[in-house]
């Protein structure tokens, strides 16, 4: 952030500080912290303070669901509480904001279960990191009949998927994962929703 600090030398201590924390944002450049916090400065004191109690609100508030560790305000996300979901079926995820992508679809009627990322060695993330241990325990609780691996379509994904599989063959549930109309090494993130309607209607079962 260096480069920002000689960049806002000019302004206030407080102003100062305010682009440099903007620009610690992801996707935020220079130029961009600096019309951000301009918009803050300029703002009425109610607009700007609603944008304080807002992040107050997502730090202070959001949890890990204690079920599938989704985001959530509660001990149980509302998709792990709401009745009408199949709560036979399991979608694996890599991370919250693939619930979001995946639900955009409205062809999800099934629960979650969030890894928290995806198992990547030379990065130092091992299994254990993961909710990996959480999932099998799910699965043999005995409720469900189907686990969909929705790992992202990229090798790191995909390896976290065979090794989860591995783990839960001998459960004898089906494990099945989102057809390849995903494009390989791309994110559920940044699918289409039509292509990823069309991926969770044509899911494979895993050999």
């Amino acid at each position: 952030m260096t480069k920002l600090l000689i960049m806002t030398s000019a302004y206030t201590e407080s102003l100062s500080r305010l682009i440099e924390e903007f620009g610690r944002l992801p996707g935020i450049g220079e130029k961009t912290a600096e019309r951000l916090a301009f918009h803050i400065l300029k703002a009425r004191d109610d607009e700007a303070m609603r944008l304080a109690e807002a992040i107050r609100d997502v730090k202070n508030n959001i949890k890990r669901c204690e079920i599938c560790f989704n985001f959530s305000e509660a001990a149980v996300c509302q998709i792990c509480s709401d009745p009408r979901r199949d709560k036979s079926l399991i979608c694996v995820v890599e991370q919250p904001k693939d619930i979001i992508s995946l639900e955009k679809t409205s062809a999800c009627k099934w629960i979650y279960h969030v890894l928290g990322g995806h198992i990547a060695p030379l990065e130092g993330i091992e299994p254990g990191d993961l909710t990996i241990e959480q999932l099998v325990a799910r699965v043999r609780a005995g409720q469900v009949k189907e686990v969909v691996m929705a790992t992202n379509p990229n090798m790191a994904g995909d390896g976290t998927t065979l090794y989860i599989s591995s783990l839960l063959r001998t459960t004898g549930v089906k494990i099945t994962r989102l057809a390849r109309g995903l494009p390989t090494g791309s994110s559920i993130e940044y699918a289409s929703g039509k292509m990823l309607a069309d991926a969770i209607i044509g899911r494979q079962e895993l050999e």
